[in-house]
């Protein structure tokens, strides 16, 4: 994995939640997800009522997360995403456990867990300089 895809795939850990681009019938498509990193490899957890996992598994999906909302006064701002083909996933008892407490429900729908896998290609990391602050 190139060193931008390692330090995206780093970042990403600090984080809990993201988004998933890719297409939908040739068009842009966006979805939520909660995720962990394990052994490089980026893992998500998606409300199976959503249908998200059809759309992003067995494509090539770009993932991205920021800290932009969280960082802490003169903390720098990092937004990353990473790129990979995204498959179906059994996670582990452990990594499950990692993921933490699910949801009830998801846009009224008892939430039932879909678990995807990114395997990081490419990566990308925009960062503003030590104690800058705001965009």
């Amino acid at each position: 994995m190139p060193s931008d895809a390692q330090l995206a795939v780093g970042l990403l850990g600090r984080t809990a939640y993201g988004r998933a681009a890719t297409t939908l019938r040739a068009l842009p498509f966006l979805a939520f997800a909660r995720h962990i990193v394990a052994d490089g490899r980026v893992l998500l957890r998606m409300p199976r009522s959503c249908g998200y996992h059809r759309v992003c598994a067995g494509s090539v999906v770009a993932y991205g997360a920021d800290n932009l909302g969280s960082a802490a006064p003169g903390e720098r701002l990092w937004t990353v995403q990473v790129v990979g083909r995204c498959e179906t996933y059994e996670p582990s008892p452990a990594e499950i456990d990692r993921f933490g407490p699910a949801p009830g429900r998801v846009d009224g729908e008892p939430f039932e867990p879909v678990y995807l896998r990114i395997e990081p290609r490419f990566g990308s990391v925009s960062m503003t300089e030590e104690g800058a602050g705001a965009l």
